[in-house]
């Protein structure tokens, strides 16, 4: 059975990926089954070459398939901020309700048609008989002007779905799962996992 190694130690993301590579009979393993693999510095300006710096090294360092991606939210009155610093977008510690206090705070005075955003996902897969490559994902919404709802985590409670009524926070982890960008892109993943792995 041919194994592929997910670039996260987050055991939700790695469920999502399994469940994908399952169907190819493929085995999933993630960074916690490497615990000498040393955290890797995103130094990219997007989140394409964040995600390929990631599985590039992963790969090297493992000889084998890796799936690596990055991910954050787009908003288009901040010119795209908080994009790729968006897991730190309000200081170096990861602090989901500061980063939203900073995002709300900018978007203060923003009417309604110009709150458009959207969620954001990079996939690169790196391995040894192929070149690296990069699919996306995106979720369109809107930046809401307060906290709505308690489930998901991060922007979840200001990011408003028109076509589900809803936030991301105030949805079923289930359906949030179906919408996520980190869905579209595995979907735009799954080709090449049948074209370059199942041989």
């Amino acid at each position: 059975m041919k194994s592929v190694i997910i670039a996260t130690k987050n055991k939700g993301k790695a469920k999502e990926f399994e469940r994908l590579f399952s169907k190819h009979d493929m085995e999933v393993k993630t960074l916690i089954d490497f615990p000498d693999v040393p955290d890797i510095e995103e130094t990219g300006e997007t989140f394409e070459e964040n995600a390929i710096i990631k599985a590039e090294a992963i790969a090297k360092l493992s000889s084998s398939y890796v799936v690596a991606d990055d991910s954050g939210l787009v908003i288009d009155a901040l010119d795209g901020r908080p994009g790729v610093f968006s897991a730190r977008y309000a200081g170096a510690e990861k602090n989901d309700e500061d980063n939203i206090d900073k995002v709300l705070s900018e978007m203060n005075g923003v009417t309604e048609k110009d709150r458009t955003a959207r969620f954001y996902c990079a996939l690169a897969m790196a391995g040894p008989d192929f070149e690296t490559f990069t699919v996306n994902g995106a979720c369109e919404g809107l930046i809401l002007n307060e906290r709505r709802g308690s489930e998901g985590f991060g922007y979840d409670p200001i990011f408003f779905v028109p076509s589900e009524g809803k936030t991301m926070a105030e949805m079923s982890p289930a359906r949030k799962n179906e919408l996520s960008h980190r869905a579209a892109a595995m979907k735009n993943l799954e080709p090449y996992i049948e074209k370059l792995l199942v041989k």
